[in-house]
């Protein structure tokens, strides 16, 4: 597994948008086979910072997703709506085991 953590702080006034825009990315991205799981999760105590938690099946995966269209919708949707540029962390997967992303499914809110 291939994970990345995106860290997003948006301006106080797009907060709504940008979750709107960033479900609907999600919503389509965990319906690519390379992706096992994509997490969108803000943070209490300021909700104008994010954090999109990618789990990718293979090195490849990433690339692929970058190259759909509902990525880029989301790309260009939300350029503007940044406080600062957004950031990311790669990860190795240690646990859970790869077998195990599989059985873990959710849907996110409406």
């Amino acid at each position: 597994m291939h994970i990345a953590h995106v860290f997003v702080h948006v301006r106080p006034d797009q907060v709504d948008a940008f979750k709107a825009a960033t479900l609907a990315n999600a919503r389509n991205s965990v319906q690519e086979s390379g992706i096992a799981r994509f997490d969108v999760i803000q943070q209490q105590d300021d909700p104008t910072r994010f954090v999109l938690v990618e789990v990718y099946r293979t090195a490849d995966d990433p690339a692929k997703h970058k190259e759909t269209a509902h990525y880029a919708t989301w790309r260009d949707t939300v350029a503007d709506m940044m406080a600062e540029p957004r950031t990311a962390v790669k990860y190795a997967n240690i646990f859970p085991g790869e077998l195990s992303w599989d059985s873990v499914t959710e849907e996110a809110p409406a």
